[in-house]
């Protein structure tokens, strides 16, 4: 297992103080030194500010622009590898229209949007402008590498260390929020080790139940020694078991170590949801999404079945109801225009209202890429696949409209 991230969670201001980014960088490399110490490897460290429009209040698309490409230097000059300045919000529409010009704009920020508002609604307005955003922001690039750096929210709450979803506390009426730190972990290849040895499913979970148990109380050791030291909460461990695009660090092999013959096929949502079941029960500090994450072109076995044409977007929409984070990293063809893009962002919010969990998606339409085509990204962590088929239409009537979709949580299906 790894640390996929260290993720400090502050407000940086604009103008940026310094300071808060000199203070974070200290704390940073303390940090990254002391889970080293005890044996982890940390791959990457990074910054997650309040979000963006509670920073630059007022300010024209070009400040905007300029305070990314600011802060983007700034961090680096600091000892981070990358920065999320939060997620734009439905009470400013504006603030979804700027993202694609950061994207292009910058090569380490990342950026999110909320599609569901302050009181629980899907802002059909919402859903349509960050739809807008996948769109606009697959041509920046030949590759459409670009929106691997955005993801649409629904019920996301602040804290979760991953990217695109971090973003830190805020409130509208107090926004001196304490600062404080989070950890992803790379942590499939528990899954993959526990399964592989198990006897049956119930010694399947107990063994990565264990696994996570052990490797939890290490890492929060460390965690909470310099919380204390540093005076900076510790929001926890976001233990999400991402992958890495090899077979022996692959949530996709896990699940086929269960019995499933291929991701895709049936079986597979019982083994996602076993896979979440044995995260619920292990004991840590949990913050973010804490589930199982099926991002197919990370995954060396989800972009093989993808390949085959065994895995598709209904399938992983299918799982999202069961596991941690949604739709992510996936190969759209080239033309799926922002209304076809607008459905599939509908379905996944509504689950997210309805089941009370948070989920995201990440999709990336290919310009020139058509259904069944192979990926080409040459990228450490993404495993080459094929370009998914789009079986969505423009909303129409009510679904195409500004309203809001007020949905009464379920008391039955919580993870």
């Amino acid at each position: 297992m790894k640390i996929r991230s260290i993720t400090y969670f502050c407000n940086p201001e604009w103008p940026i103080n310094e300071e808060v980014l000199h203070q974070a960088g200290k704390f940073i490399q303390q940090a990254n030194s002391a889970f080293k110490a005890v044996g982890f490897d940390v791959q990457t460290c990074r910054i997650a500010t309040i979000p963006f429009p509670r920073m630059v209040v007022g300010c024209n698309e070009d400040d905007v622009v300029d305070f990314a490409c600011t802060l983007e230097q700034l961090i680096k000059d600091h000892g981070f590898d990358y920065v999320s300045i939060g997620p734009a919000l439905t009470q400013t529409p504006e603030s979804y229209q700027v993202i694609p010009k950061i994207l292009a704009s910058t090569e380490s920020v990342f950026l999110s949007g909320f599609m569901d508002s302050q009181n629980g609604g899907i802002e059909l307005q919402a859903v349509h402008a960050c739809a807008d955003v996948i769109q606009q922001s697959a041509t920046i690039t030949p590759d459409g590498f670009s929106n691997l750096r955005f993801a649409a929210l629904a019920n996301v709450p602040s804290g979760s260390p991953f990217f695109p979803a971090a973003y830190h506390a805020y409130s509208l009426t107090d926004e001196s929020q304490p600062f404080s730190f989070a950890l992803a972990t790379e942590a499939a290849d528990l899954a993959v080790d526990a399964f592989s040895s198990a006897q049956d499913i119930e010694d399947a979970q107990h063994r990565l139940i264990a696994m996570l148990n052990e490797h939890a109380k290490e890492l929060e050791k460390v965690a909470d020694s310099l919380s204390e030291e540093n005076d900076v909460v510790f929001g926890g461990i976001d233990y999400s078991l991402a992958p890495y695009p090899v077979e022996e660090r692959s949530i996709g092999a896990a699940m086929e170590r269960l019995g499933v013959p291929a991701v895709g096929m049936h079986g597979s949502l019982a083994a996602t949801a076993i896979l979440t079941n044995a995260i619920d029960r292990a004991v840590f500090k949990r913050t973010g999404f804490s589930g199982v994450m099926l991002p197919v072109l990370e995954d060396s076995t989800l972009a093989a079945r993808a390949e085959r044409g065994v895995l598709d977007i209904t399938d992983l929409l299918l799982y999202s109801a069961v596991c941690g984070t949604g739709l992510d990293t996936l190969p759209l063809p080239g033309d799926t225009n922002s209304k076809q893009i607008a459905a599939i962002l509908l379905d996944l919010a509504v689950l997210a209202i309805r089941l009370d969990k948070p989920l995201t998606a990440r999709l990336m339409p290919i310009p020139g890429k058509n259904p069944g085509d192979l990926t080409t990204f040459d990228f450490e962590y993404f495993a080459n696949s094929r370009v998914l088929s789009v079986c969505a239409e423009p909303l129409q009537g009510f679904f195409a409209g500004d309203g809001v979709i007020e949905l009464k949580k379920s008391e039955l299906h919580k993870s």
